[in-house]
């Protein structure tokens, strides 16, 4: 497939919401995995490939008629954006997991321990991209855990030091990206939210090991950080700025995909990114009810006034699967609506 050639084409992070006969959506709600949670899924696991099917399907049809350009599977095979891919890896210990102080510091969480050398073995998100290449006519994007995040969610008990173990990272991911590639994605976006939760650490070394993750990918990638689910993290404890954004202007992705609705982001802040298309958030998943047309048109006008219309991709601020359903599919349509309305008011 190729992509759009219409300006201000939509898309969405990645994550659509699981249905309730899938997941348990109150086990879901409380956190956001890093090791394995089996017990979220409702179907016993010689049926679960073909459930998950099924509601992939469910999912890309959603996204298709709410008129979006660019889909994903909704990610309804993971249990979070980043555990399954993570998991999977060799060197990896996910069934002794560690306790780690969340930054928060008033509740601990369990992580993957990496005990050996940091290896991807097999494909673990090929037969995902190639499931909905057959299942979609529109342009597919896939998604992977970025190399810094999943270096941050793990504790290491291997490498000499961290930033080693986010180049291992880097390399599975890499692997894993050149065949996701060769499967047919039109978009391959590393997920990064913690280069802002740390943003010291990150720049040392974070935009290394996103280069090094997409080395060789020679169709279009996008990095995306955000604040956190609005399910998770309250809109009333979001930045309205990033502490770790400017300086990826250095990495060779081609979209920087930012989270602004919710925490009214000053979208000065793009002027440092001139060189890249902007994935802009102008849909507040903080806000239970589905916004007007007109609402979120006046957010895609915001960021024409700081990007060119060429290089500006509306979608959500976050991944949307701790939303209820229909509350997700009537943001899309009205995103949908809105970017048609500028676009015909700028062509």
């Amino acid at each position: 497939m190729s992509l759009p050639k219409h300006i201000l084409p939509t898309t969405v992070v990645g994550s659509y919401p699981q249905p309730e006969w899938l997941v348990d959506r109150a086990l879901l709600s409380k956190s956001v995995p890093r090791t394995r949670m089996h017990e979220m899924w409702r179907i016993p696991e010689d049926r679960l490939e073909e459930a998950q099917n099924d509601a992939t399907v469910v999912a890309i049809r959603d996204m298709e008629r709410a008129g979006i350009d660019i889909v994903t599977d909704g990610e309804i095979r993971r249990e979070s954006y980043s555990n399954r891919f993570a998991t999977a890896l060799e060197g990896i210990d996910a069934d002794n997991p560690a306790m780690i102080v969340a930054r928060t510091g008033n509740k601990t969480t369990p992580v993957p321990r990496v005990v050996g050398k940091v290896r991807r073995a097999r494909p673990i998100e090929l037969s995902d991209m190639e499931f909905l290449r057959r299942n979609t006519d529109r342009a597919a994007k896939i998604t992977l855990p970025g190399p810094f995040t999943m270096s941050q969610q793990a504790k290491n008990e291997f490498y000499n030091d961290e930033e080693e173990l986010a180049m291992a990272f880097a390399e599975a991911v890499n692997e894993e990206a050149l065949d996701l590639q060769k499967a047919g994605a039109d978009v391959i976006q590393l997920d990064e939210p913690w280069v802002r939760n740390n943003p010291e650490v990150a720049k040392r070394y974070a935009v290394k090991a996103i280069n090094r993750a997409l080395k060789g990918i020679t169709v279009p990638t996008v990095v995306h950080l955000c604040f956190g689910y609005a399910a998770v993290v309250p809109g009333s404890t979001k930045p309205t700025g990033y502490s770790f954004l400017s300086e990826l202007a250095d990495t060779t992705a081609n979209q920087i995909s930012i989270e602004a609705a919710q925490p009214k982001l000053d979208l000065g802040v793009l002027k440092d990114l001139s060189s890249k298309t902007i994935m802009l958030g102008v849909l507040d998943l903080g806000n239970p009810e589905i916004e007007s047309v007109e609402t979120v048109a006046g957010r895609i006008r915001n960021g024409l006034k700081y990007v060119a219309a060429e290089r500006l991709v509306p979608a959500p601020d976050c991944g949307m699967k701790y939303m209820p359903r229909h509350i997700a599919f009537g943001k899309l349509k009205a995103m949908s609506d809105a970017a048609a309305i500028v676009r015909k008011e700028i062509s």
